[in-house]
């Protein structure tokens, strides 16, 4: 009824716009019903065919589905004290489950660091050199990769082409076949994480490359300067506070992944966590989860003071 009166108050282009515009309206609404109907159908699908070819029956599972949480509860709140920083256990009965004084780090005969803090540090530890190694090598690349900077097609495809099949791979792939070459140990892992780092930091630092203003840079070339000082004064300056905000969010990124590759074989934290959830030591797991926790959230606040040091807090201020 709006719509008709609205009609008879326009001029004849503005119903004919009015109507075209309903038109268009009418087709996106079919268009959303359909997806809409096209994914719960897909997703039906998916979870029949989930349910019928899981061994445990999928549907069947998921009134279960949080019983893994309720078997990660200890005995006592401070027995996951005690897994953390190394203290004898009340409970213990001379099993694995209780040892946990085993895996002390001694530096004196009596000063020592609890094992899950020193191999949180070595997760930490793989994740900051494979990070600055990735830093490093995409910094060098991507001024190759800029469209703005790389007039020669062939070099540009190229290092593109390269940092495109470095991120190919997940980072625990990688690590698998430097694993099967190396040994265990966090040297694969080191080598996984950094090449898909390269690969990853190369590809957004040369984007920005690309959206630098090329002002600087073309009075740098009138004056006479060469390739790499109109980089270095007339690029680097405006990009810098973008690759150090990119840089530390991968280094979060690799904190985890340093993590996952530690359950494969590549030591750190990530190893002691599979063991403890396959073994079912229920503080040892809850001590680790909250120790990963803790460390993500350390580097996350970290990094949000170094960048606000970096850009300074106005730009915060406007931003918000």
């Amino acid at each position: 009824m709006a719509t008709s009166v609205l009609s008879r108050q326009l001029s004849e282009n503005g119903a004919l716009i009015e109507r075209h515009w309903q038109e268009l309206n009418s087709r996106r609404r079919l268009y959303t019903t359909l997806g809409l109907s096209i994914l719960a159908l897909t997703l039906f699908a998916s979870l029949w065919f989930a349910n019928d070819s899981n061994a445990g029956k999928f549907v069947d599972r998921l009134p279960h589905f949080f019983d893994f949480v309720g078997d990660l509860m200890p005995r006592d709140a401070m027995e996951i004290g005690r897994a953390l920083l190394d203290l004898p256990s009340p409970y213990d009965d001379g099993s694995f489950k209780y040892n946990y004084p085993e895996g002390r780090l001694y530096l004196t005969d009596g000063v020592y660091i609890p094992e899950y803090v020193h191999k949180m540090l070595e997760t930490v530890n793989i994740a900051i050199f494979s990070t600055v190694l990735g830093v490093f090598f995409g910094f060098i690349l991507c001024f190759l990769a800029a469209s703005n900077l790389m007039p020669n097609p062939w070099i540009r495809g190229g290092v593109r082409r390269l940092m495109e099949v470095l991120r190919a791979f997940p980072e625990v792939v990688i690590a698998g076949f430097f694993l099967a070459i190396l040994s265990l140990g966090p040297i694969p892992a080191i080598a996984a994480v950094s090449i898909h780092t390269i690969g990853a930091l190369g590809k957004l630092f040369f984007e920005v490359v690309e959206n630098a203003d090329m002002k600087p840079e073309e009075g740098l070339r009138a004056v006479g300067a060469n390739w790499i000082e109109r980089v270095w004064f007339g690029i680097v300056p405006q990009v810098m506070p973008n690759f150090v905000s990119y840089f530390l969010l991968r280094l979060e990124i690799n904190v985890r992944a340093s993590t996952i590759i530690g359950a494969v074989g590549g030591g750190g934290i990530g190893e002691l966590l599979r063991l403890s959830i396959g073994q079912g030591h229920q503080a040892k797991t809850l001590a680790i989860v909250l120790l990963l926790f803790a460390t993500i959230f350390a580097v996350d606040q970290f990094s949000a003071w170094l960048r606000r040091r970096l850009v300074g807090d106005q730009a915060f201020e406007l931003a918000q």
